[in-house]
This record gives structure tokens, sequence and C-alpha cells, in this order.
């Protein structure tokens, strides 16, 4: 089969197409075959060797996917063969025609949802889901800024916010992103490139700010974050990129609360609870993931350069 391997740390020049062996299931595992792999600003963390991988080199990218069940291992038996499944995480990678799986990284694809879609789901929706009700503990009612919501997981989380009955503010850097991010449901949308925007939070909120803030961009953000705050707020950091200095006093007077996520971490028993309640979003229609475009396969360098360097307009999607 084909499938981009990585045999060494750098650049996006080191993702090269090329063939391997088919994966066999043994126990537990599941084959799927891949339709679409989404992909995400840490498969390019991961590439330059900034996360550590314990299997070492050389190996295929990607935690998400979608596509059909092919075989299935000795007491894997939760998915027939031809079965639509997305996939949240893989033995193998999902830049690829073929990948291996554990049955439990693998979750029924709705009807109403294709493969592309179904790639926008691993790394997007259960980080939002963990953001939002996890670690803010948003409530409905309250009011949430989602800073980059027109990328996978801000998206996501404008969407999630919405369903739940909260008031969401969303920031985008570019036109299209901001009607993007209000079709999907935020009631305010801010552009994150204007000198003083954050201004409009505290008039957004009657002088009150915000409940909860999502931070895609913390080494950029989260001084301002925090004055911006309602008492007792909380900001979730999602994405960072480097050193930022902050005032503490500002967590002080407002005793707010500064917390991280790596959806990696998160419990068998958390990430089940996720994906059942996603499902249910997808299912009913509430949650719609957003496919920005599509490249072929053999064209993952040009992903992992826009993922990071393009504007964000929702998901970019390999199609093998």
């Amino acid at each position: 089969m084909k499938a981009i391997r990585v045999d060494q740390a750098g650049g996006p020049e080191v993702l090269k197409l090329q063939d391997v062996p088919d994966p066999v299931p043994g126990p537990g595992e599941v084959l799927v075959k891949i339709h679409a792999a989404g992909v995400n600003p840490v498969d390019t963390y991961v590439r330059e060797g900034l996360y550590p991988r314990k299997d070492g080199f050389p190996y295929t990218p990607g935690f998400d996917g979608a596509g059909v069940v092919e075989a299935s291992g000795l007491g894997a038996e939760r998915f027939q063969p031809g079965s639509r499944v997305y996939i949240a995480g893989s033995l193998t990678g999902t830049y690829a025609e073929r990948a291996l799986c554990l049955e439990s990284q693998i979750y029924p694809l709705a009807e109403n949802l294709s493969f592309e879609q179904g790639a926008a789901v691993g790394i997007p929706y259960a980080t939002a889901y963990q953001a939002l009700f996890s670690k803010a503990c948003l409530r409905p009612g309250e009011t949430v800024l989602v800073h980059g919501a027109s990328g996978g997981v801000g998206l996501a989380a404008v969407q999630l916010a919405r369903a739940l009955g909260a008031s969401v503010i969303g920031t985008a850097g570019t036109e299209e992103g901001r009607r993007l991010v209000k079709r999907e449901g935020a009631h305010h949308v801010l552009d994150h490139r204007a000198p003083g925007y954050l201004e409009r939070v505290m008039e957004l909120t009657e002088g009150r700010g915000t409940d909860a803030v999502l931070e895609m961009l913390a080494n950029v953000n989260l001084s301002a974050d925090l004055s911006i705050l309602a008492h007792r707020g909380r900001v979730v950091v999602i994405g960072s990129r480097g050193k930022i200095e902050i005032m503490p006093r500002d967590l002080m007077s407002r005793e707010t609360t500064v917390t991280g996520i790596l959806i990696f971490a998160a419990t068998p028993r958390e990430t089940s609870e996720i994906h059942a309640a996603l499902n249910a979003g997808f299912e009913q229609g509430t949650l719609r993931p957003v496919v920005a475009r599509t490249l072929a396969l053999r064209e993952a360098p040009r992903a992992h350069e826009d993922v990071i360097h393009a504007p964000a307009l929702g998901k970019i999607v390999l199609l093998p």
C-alpha cells in the first residue's frame, strides 16, 4: 500500500510517499481502509521532533481519519467488515491507504457525515469538548471567547458552546474566516488582528468580562486574556508556540484559573464519554465538521505548510 513515511525529524520535505506492506490486525486490533486522513498542527510538531516518539523513526504520521473496516483481529468484535468509522488515534498512522487501530480508537461514523468530515473529528472535536466542559466547566448562560475560532478546534468549540446555550464570541484573522465563524454559531465575531479588539469583549459583556477563554496561541494572547476575564474566569490553553510574560495580579484580583489541555492525556473513560457525546451531536446534526479543503496524499508536505501558515477555514484533509 501507499503511505507517507518520515525517516528523520525535519521540515515538510521529510514527508515521503512510499510503498509499505499492508498491516495485519492482531488481537484487539482493527484494519481500516482509509478514505480520508485529517491533518492537525500537532502532526507538524511530531514531524519536527518537538514531541518525542517512543517508537522512533521511521513512522507514518496521522492520528485522525475515516474509512471502512476491512478486517478485525481476535477479540475485536464491535465492528463488522464494511462498517463506516472515524479514527481518533492509530497504531500505524492515518496518512496511508490503510491503518491499524485498537478497537477503542475507532467510532461509528454518522450516516449524515462524509468520510472527509469524519477525518475532521478526532483531535479537534475531542479537544474542544474536553476544553469547554472538563477544563473550563462552561455552563449555559455563560460567555466564552474562542480565539482562532476559524480553525478545526475553534469551529468545534463554537458549535459545542452554542449547543450548550452559552454566549459565544469568536475571533478570526480574515473576513472569510469571520463569516465562517458567524455561520457556525458564534453570536459575535472579532478581528484578532485589529488594534484593541479585546476592548469589544468588555463592551459585549457590559463590562463584566468573559467567563472562559479558549486560547490557541497563548504566547501571543495570554496576558491580554487575563485582563478581560470575569471574576473567577477560566482560561484553557490549547496551543502555544513560545514564552509570554503575564501580570500575576490579574490572576489574583479576578481569582482566575489558567489550565492547559493535552487531549492525548485523556483517560480511557474520558475518551469514551467524549465520543459518546460527540456522536450524539453528529447524529442530531448539531455538530457539523467543516472541511477547508482536500489534498491528495502525496501533497502531505503542502498540507503541513498550510496547517501552520495558511489562514484557517476548517480542517485540511488528505485523500489516499
